[in-house]
């Protein structure tokens, strides 16, 4: 069985603090965490028991894009039609915990710039 996956890869930039911080105001942090991530990324990973699964996505020419692609390689994924853009940067969540709850910020990023050709190109 062969799964294409055709979504997002994003760098999940994560800060662990005791509290938000209010507008103006800079807290202190408890611990960083930069990890692969993107919905599309995940699902991929999580896909692959028992499947060939291909990931469809796009990645900026920069070190979070080589991130997602060591990432998924090591999943056994593959990244065949994860196209590198030049000059674009690798999709980033920005994730605070805090509070018992979290909060993200999403940049695109590459992932912006999948498309039917992209697709076209997998199929």
């Amino acid at each position: 069985m062969h799964i294409a996956v055709i979504g997002s890869c994003n760098v999940d930039i994560t800060v662990e603090a005791q509290r938000r911080p209010h507008a103006g105001e800079t807290v202190m942090g408890d611990r960083l965490i930069v990890s692969p991530g993107g919905k599309g990324a995940n699902q991929a990973v999580a896909a692959r028991l028992g499947a060939e699964v291909y990931m469809v996505g796009c990645i900026g020419d920069d070190d979070y894009g080589r991130i997602i692609t060591d990432s998924l390689k090591e999943s056994h994924v593959h990244t065949d039609y994860v196209f590198t853009r030049k000059g674009t940067t690798t999709g980033t969540a920005h994730i605070t915990l805090a509070e018992g709850d979290n909060s993200i910020i999403v940049i695109k990023g590459a992932n912006a710039e999948v498309g039917p050709e992209e697709v076209d190109r997998a199929w």
